[in-house]
């Protein structure tokens, strides 16, 4: 037999179990039902009738769909839809231990791509506060030399971590706690300390007088020997 022949006769395989089908079956109910957060679903008996299965199949679909945060059992009330919380998987396996170099690059990437889009948001919600705190965290920095590693990335953290929260945005400041790990393999790429260009201090500077504009370029030069030290993928 000729492969085209093979290629014609022999169909591929669906891997999917049928735990799979309902759970895919599942989803597209609930999308086009409109369900919303707080809406009550049907039983697993009624679902396993409507979907000619067992309770045992329906149950592991919906067991699927509870680790992902998308139903919830509640007492006395039975099934309900609710929201997600969608950085939890990310939560769980953000660890540069089981991460290689690629991944850990991507993510820190990212970090530094959000941290220089993060003006318009300052703008729009700083206070004279939140201003005056993270002047105090910079200025405690000062004169932190390039091996003290340990206090100068405990201040960095601090430091960007005080930005994230005068956002406002509680998914980016979830987000800038589970980077805390990807501190290690930033300083892991730095073969020596660069001062910034522009410090922290400098950046309060801006974020007090100038406009979000400046400050932005600002976050770039402060980044910029960060970006300096990132591989070229190919």
């Amino acid at each position: 037999m000729s492969k085209a022949n093979i290629s014609t006769d022999l169909k591929r395989i669906d891997h999917k179990t049928m735990a799979d089908v309902v759970e895919m079956r599942l989803r597209e109910y609930l999308k086009k039902n409109s369900f919303r957060p707080g809406d009550p679903l049907p039983s697993e008996q009624q679902l396993a009738e409507s979907l000619d299965v067992s309770r045992n199949v329906v149950r592991e679909a919906l067991s699927r769909l509870r680790m992902l945060g998308i139903v919830e059992t509640k007492k006395k009330r039975g099934m309900l839809m609710t929201s997600p919380d969608i950085l939890l998987p990310f939560e769980r396996v953000l660890d540069p231990l089981i991460m290689d170099k690629e991944t850990l690059q991507d993510i820190f990437e990212l970090r530094l791509t959000l941290e220089i889009g993060l003006a318009d948001l300052l703008y729009l919600r700083k206070t004279k506060e939140d201003v005056e705190e993270l002047r105090k965290i910079a200025m405690d920095q000062k004169g932190v030399s390039g091996r003290q590693v340990a206090f100068r990335i405990k201040h960095e953290i601090a430091f960007h971590g005080k930005i994230y929260q005068m956002t406002g945005n509680n998914t980016m400041q979830r987000f800038q706690s589970m980077l805390l790990p990807v501190f290690g393999y930033v300083r892991e790429m730095e073969k020596e300390y660069k001062p910034a260009k522009v410090s922290h201090l400098d950046l309060v500077n801006l974020l007090t007088d100038g406009t979000k504009e400046a400050f932005r370029q600002g976050m770039v030069e402060h980044l910029q020997n960060h970006f300096d030290v990132l591989q070229v993928k190919r």
